[in-house]
């Protein structure tokens, strides 16, 4: 009888799912659900008009599969809200061209691949030509000055240990090769006697801007 007591007084058990919350499947998509998403993401992120359409319209294909959303009809909701976006200036292709040029110049990028990383932004080749015409008015030599940063920041070159330079050059120039620069370019840049050499060449192809 005792045993038959402990073993009734045992409680019974529960699986442990505490701390762990559920996650909700996301609401249907709508006009101001999606003007909304829009608005947060541009808090954000800067965004090309084809970029943010990409963005809303993954929104709309989960939506399509979940809740069964018009796609044709979530289509217009989205073009009505990039209209809307553009009016107020907050969407601006050209702007967000030149602006995502400079930011990737500054962290080193050719020329070559800044324009294929805006063609991958949906931007078309008139506003990425003008982004690129803009760099080039604005920085002397704007492939030499990006292969300099970013042999700087990686220390590649004249900017690694001396005792270590000639065993790694070729993985050095592979690497300004893989980020769009011309081999010659790469050469010159990895090849510096040191890092003053080099920037007394940015500053004679400032000069010869301003001549």
């Amino acid at each position: 009888m005792l045993a038959a007591m402990t073993e009734s007084s045992t409680p019974e058990e529960k699986p442990q799912h505490r701390g762990r919350k559920e996650r909700r499947p996301p609401k249907p998509a709508t006009p101001e659900r999606l003007h909304k998403a829009a608005l947060h993401y541009l808090e954000r992120y800067s965004s090309s008009t084809e970029n943010l359409r990409r963005v809303l319209g993954r929104r709309i294909d989960r939506s399509a599969r979940l809740h069964g959303t018009d796609r044709s009809e979530a289509a217009t909701w989205v073009d009505g809200i990039v209209d809307k976006l553009t009016a107020l200036g907050l969407l601006d292709d050209g702007r967000y061209a030149e602006g995502r040029a400079l930011s990737l110049h500054r962290r080193g990028a050719s020329l070559r691949k800044i324009s294929g990383m805006l063609r991958q932004k949906g931007l078309d080749d008139d506003r990425i030509e003008t982004a690129l015409h803009t760099l080039k008015e604005e920085m002397p030599a704007p492939d030499l000055a990006a292969a300099i940063r970013l042999a700087r920041r990686r220390r590649l070159g004249p900017w690694r240990d001396p005792a270590r330079r000639g065993d790694r050059r070729d993985r050095d120039l592979a690497a300004l090769a893989r980020a769009g620069f011309a081999y010659d370019l790469a050469q010159k840049v990895i090849d510096a006697d040191d890092p003053e050499q080099l920037e007394e060449g940015l500053a004679d192809a400032a000069d010869e801007m301003i001549r």
